[in-house]
């Protein structure tokens, strides 16, 4: 893994892009596919100059036909090559569960080992534009569940980067999960290849009062939370998982133990999610010794609204999220709130679509 002090600023997007070009670049085997990757909007940028460099054998658009398009891509894994593929939106791998699912991720163990299945599976999440109901949705909690499968979601570039190429050498299936709403934040990123490996979170802020786990963009809104927080006195302990399968639930647990709160914010609904599950393998590991106190964060539980006005409701922001931390830490103290405007993050005012 590099280290993210390198000077070089860079946009997720563009550390996405730079990630595919490298690793095509480095492995011939590796191609990118999906519906309109060779548009020349190349997918909010992702895929910009890939196909001018590479050329139409291995950049190419699909139909619309989700199930048939990931059975390719998971033929041409199992024949060697690592295929990434682009399905915009992670509502509509809905359509492709029994590729994925009963064949994806099961043939390596069902072939005894024999079968490889290095395939990366690219999937937009996230709100604004209107998006609405399907085509909204983080469903990632679906693919934790399923033995085989790997799950990532980056918070920031230097980690988008990172995660990709680490993801595109797996030689296991992975869910790659981008918030559209972090593709035009920045940060530092190495101009070298590197990987941010499975497994492993990431401690952003450290402090002793609470622990405050964000999932994907979460993880940006609860650093902005944090720094709300601070200006009151409370001293918050960030975590951004990165990885979801496999899961660093020991670095999670360990802040836990110390800080005797854990919140946990997710980019999709609470029950069943993957908030549930970091909640209680840290309960897990706390045995008999007093309590941790556990809150979580999510999607209301309705579809996901079109309207700006009821997303401000639908989905936590770093006002929310500091004014939940607050009850917690201070829970003898009356009701404390940023204000509205000391809640909005640039990017969000900045995000235009249409994705």
């Amino acid at each position: 893994m590099s280290s993210p002090e390198t000077g070089r600023q860079l946009r997720y997007v563009d550390a996405l892009c730079e990630a595919f070009d490298q690793e095509m670049e480095r492995d011939p085997s590796v191609f990118v596919f999906g519906l309109d990757v060779d548009d020349h909007k190349s997918i909010q940028g992702s895929t910009k100059g890939l196909l001018q460099k590479f050329g139409p054998e291995r950049v190419f658009t699909t139909p619309l036909s989700e199930d048939a398009m990931t059975g390719v891509a998971i033929g041409a894994a199992m024949a060697g090559m690592r295929p990434i593929h682009v399905h915009i939106r992670m509502d509509f791998m809905m359509l492709a569960m029994n590729q994925l699912v009963n064949i994806a991720a099961k043939a390596h163990y069902m072939w005894g080992g024999q079968v490889k299945v290095p395939l990366v599976v690219r999937s937009m999440i996230g709100k604004s534009w209107g998006q609405g109901a399907q085509h909204s949705q983080g469903l990632h909690s679906m693919f934790m569940h399923v033995p085989g499968l790997k799950v990532v979601a980056p918070s920031n570039a230097h980690d988008a980067k990172g995660c990709m190429i680490a993801a595109i050498r797996d030689d296991n299936p992975v869910v790659f999960m981008e918030h559209r709403l972090l593709y035009p934040t920045q940060s530092e990123v190495a101009l070298e290849p590197f990987t941010v490996e499975p497994g492993k979170a990431r401690i952003c802020t450290h402090g002793d009062d609470i622990t405050i786990v964000g999932i994907s963009n979460m993880a940006q809104e609860a650093i902005r939370a944090a720094e709300l927080l601070a200006e009151v006195g409370v001293h918050a302990e960030v975590i951004d998982p990165i990885w979801l399968a496999p899961l660093d639930i020991e670095t999670i647990a360990a802040s836990a133990r110390r800080t005797r709160r854990l919140l946990v914010i997710d980019n999709s609904w609470t029950m069943a999610g993957a908030s549930a599950e970091i909640i209680a393998g840290v309960m897990e590991r706390a045995g008999p010794q007093p309590g941790i106190q556990a809150e979580r964060m999510g999607f209301s539980p309705s579809a996901c609204p079109t309207s700006p006005w009821l997303e401000e409701l639908f989905y936590p922001n770093p006002g929310t999220i500091a004014a939940t931390a607050w009850t917690m830490v201070r829970p003898g103290d009356k009701p404390w709130a940023p204000s509205p405007e000391r809640t909005k993050l640039a990017y969000q005012v900045q995000f235009k679509g249409p994705f």
